[in-house]
Order: structure tokens, then C-alpha cells, then sequence
């Protein structure tokens, strides 16, 4: 008897862009955000295709597909181009939303308005709390508008000159010379798009380098302070889109300063909803169990309720990069206790006894571990024994 060949729900081809391996399926609709980075780049150095099949539990994942299939309408690089014409860049706009990563969790209209800022060349910051998805929408901008990218983390940097300037160096047969930054070079590049993370945790000096280069009447780099020396114009069609947590609850960053920020149109991250939090980690961990991942989503919910309260008893909620972490251990194998243990409890104090913030948000987590409810959370007794638990 022959093997019977399971059939994909859906079919893609892989093909290179720039740096990026984008995958397109037969209709022409761009698929990469559901697929992982290590399977798209292998599909394109392999010319197969990849398949999307439903396993035993339900849930689907993508692997090589070897069977017969109409070739995929692969877009070219002048088709996903953004239009000039002011009815074509409207529709493009308003269209836009099919562009728009699955696991990104984004209204329509804030994408939309994300798109419109790109496409009209305006500097984008995107704001919200910390994990909230704010650098994932940033390069699902520059993914969708298949542009040239750089990516630059202000926060990480200790000498803001060296990053975004250059040094002067010596060498025995060069003698002295000056190199430019990587950052130079990026904004002489026509219609790149330049992505500034953490820019609310850059040094002030960042920010002053940074004034002429976002201010849209000026947009040179100066690559000394003293009056009369060189410049770099910035190229034609380039924009900047920073990430900032803002806000005092946020260790090491800096109020920034206004006439910073006015050099910017605003997009707001929103904190996800628990049924689009659970929608995310189910789209991203498919093998793991539907109703675990349903109440790590309720978790979540629960700290950020509690932390904007005003009894807050917890000074922030856990974030989504959080919950994306402890669902990773889940899917290699740790109980949801062993993974809170791990990756949740050691970003709140454990001062202050059965009143610390640690032995709150375990008894949070430890009624989802005993039975899956979330009766009656916050049962004195067993916040001691919490208590005694944690500082055991």
C-alpha cells in the first residue's frame, strides 16, 4: 500500500530580499512573519518550498514541501513599492493592514497610521511599556515596505561619537585618519528606513548629535561641534523610527527632552488584551497545551490590572516578552511553576514578607498551578505559606 502524502493548507515559496528571506504564497500574500527565520533562509538556499500542516493536536506548522503546486505569484520588489500618486498612496494605506505581521498584535488603525508615517517620511517613535512589541512593529514597518534598514541600540551604547559620528584613529602608514560610524553611512542611503532602539535610555549626547540629523528643516550630521565643519546631508526619502519606554516606573531611562520629541509623530503601543495575549502565544507555541497557554495570558492580566490600580500592590505588571519567555520553557519541558520560578519571580522584590511584591504575584501563579482557577486569589493563609515559601 502506498504512503499516503498529507496535503498543506497553504504553500510558500522563499525567496531572498536584501538581507531578509520573505516568503509568498500562491496568491501572492506575503507570509514571512509565520514562519521562522532559520526555516525561511533555509528554504531559499534550498529552492524548496514550505508547507503549512495540521498536526494531531490541531494546531499547524510549517515544514518542506516536496509536492506539486502552482508556482507562487512572488511579488517583485517594483510591486510592494510605495506609490507616488496621491489616490495610489491612499489605497496603499488602507490596505495596508494584509501587511501587517500575524503575530503582531496592532490595531488596524494604529498600523495604518504607522504605514502613513512611513510612507509620507515622517520620524516615527514608537512609545508603550516595556515588551510591549514596540521594536517587532518597527521592523514590521521596514519588512513590509521592503526598504534598506539599519538598526542602531542607543541604549546599549556607552559612546554616542563612536556610534554615531566616527573615530579618529592612527595607524604606523596611514598616520592619522578619521572612519565613519556605520550610522554615516546608513543615512546616506536613499530611503532607508533607520531604526533607533531605546532611544529614552540614550546618553543626552546621543540626542544633541541627533537634533539636525531629525529636525526636517535642517537633516545634516555635524561631524564636529565647532562652527563651520563638515556636514552630512541626510539622503533623500530616509526615516528614523526610535523606540522609548517612557514613563518613571522605567529604570535608566531619561526624561527626554521636548524639543526631541517634537521631532516626532507618536504611535502608541497598547498593552495586549488577555484573549490577544493567549491568540499570540497560541500562534507562536502551536504544541503547547491551548489551556496553559490560556492562563499564563490570565496571569499576565492579572499583574497589569493590579499594578495600575490604585491600591496597586505590585509596582508593574509582567510583560509580554516575559510571557513569551516562560511559554518557551514551557515548550522545552518546565512546569508552568519551575518556569514562573525562573523567568517571572526575580523581577519583583521579595522584601516585606507575606507584603512583598514576590509573594503577591506567586499566588497568583500558584493557583493556576494547583487546580487552573483563579478563585479566590488572595487567601490569607495561604499567602503565608507563600510567604514562607518564598523565603525559604
Amino acid at each position: 500500500m502506498s504512503k499516503q502524502i498529507q496535503t498543506p493548507t497553504d504553500v510558500v515559496r522563499c525567496e531572498w530580499s536584501g538581507n531578509r528571506a520573505n516568503a509568498w504564497d500562491t496568491d501572492g500574500n506575503k507570509r514571512t512573519s509565520e514562519i521562522t527565520v532559520g526555516a525561511r533562509q533555509k528554504a531559499a538556499d534550498g529552492g524548496y518550498m514550505l508547507g503549512r500542516f495540521q498536526m494531531k493536536n490541531g494546531k499547524f506548522q510549517w515544514r518542506r514541501y516536496d509536492g506539486e503546486v502552482s508556482t507562487p505569484n512572488v511579488p517583485t520588489m517594483s510591486s510592494v513599492e510605495v506609490p507616488e500618486e496621491h489616490a495610489d498612496i491612499l489605497n496603499f494605506i488602507h490596505t495596508s493592514y494584509s501587511l501587517k505581521p500575524r503575530m503582531l498584535m496592532m490595531s488596524e488603525l494604529k498600523w495604518k497610521y504607522l504605514v502613513r508615517s512611513g510612507v509620507r517620511g515622517k520620524n516615527i517613535m514608537m512609545t508603550g511599556p516595556a515588551g510591549c512589541g514596540k521594536t517587532m512593529a518597527a521592523k514590521s514597518l521596514v519588512n513590509s515596505l521592503d526598504r534598506p534598514d539599519y538598526y542602531f541600540n542607543l541604549g546599549a551604547t556607552q559612546d554616542p561619537r563612536s556610534t554615531l559620528i566616527g573615530n579618529t584613529h592612527f595607524d604606523s602608514k596611514k598616520g592619522t585618519y578619521f572612519a565613519e560610524s556605520h550610522f554615516v553611512k546608513a543615512i546616506q542611503t536613499p530611503n532607508a528606513v533607520i531604526l533607533l532602539d531605546e532611544l529614552s535610555r540614550a546618553h543626552p549626547d546621543a540626542w544633541n548629535i541627533l537634533m539636525t540629523v531629525l529636525d526636517y528643516g535642517q537633516r545634516y550630521l555635524r561631524l564636529d561641534e565647532s562652527t563651520g565643519s563638515d556636514t552630512i546631508k541626510v539622503a533623500e526619502g530616509v526615516t528614523f523610527v526610535a523606540t522609548a519606554n517612557i514613563g518613571n516606573e522605567y529604570t535608566s531611562t531619561r526624561v527626554m527632552d521636548k524639543a526631541l520629541m517634537d521631532r516626532f509623530t507618536i504611535v502608541e503601543m497598547d498593552v495586549l488584551t488577555e484573549q490577544d495575549e493567549a491568540s499570540l502565544l497560541n500562534m507562536m507555541f502551536p504544541s503547547v497545551d491551548e489551556v496553559l497557554l490560556g492562563n499564563v495570558a490570565k496571569i499576565a492580566t492579572l499583574t497589569r490590572t493590579e499594578s495600575n490600580s490604585d491600591t496597586a500592590r505590585i509596582t508593574s505588571g509582567i510583560s509580554t516578552r516575559t510571557t513569551v519567555e516562560l511559554c518557551g520553557l514551557l515548550y522545552d519541558g518546565f512546569s508552568l511553576e519551575e518556569a514562573a520560578e525562573v523567568s517571572i519571580y526575580p523581577q519583583y522584590d521579595n522584601t516585606g514578607g507575606v507584603d512583598s511584591e514576590r509573594t503577591f504575584v506567586k499566588q497568583i501563579v500558584q493557583k493556576f498551578c494547583d487546580d487552573g482557577s483563579s478563585d479566590d486569589l488572595f487567601n490569607e493563609d495561604e499567602m503565608a505559606e507563600a510567604t514562607e515559601d518564598t523565603n525559604s
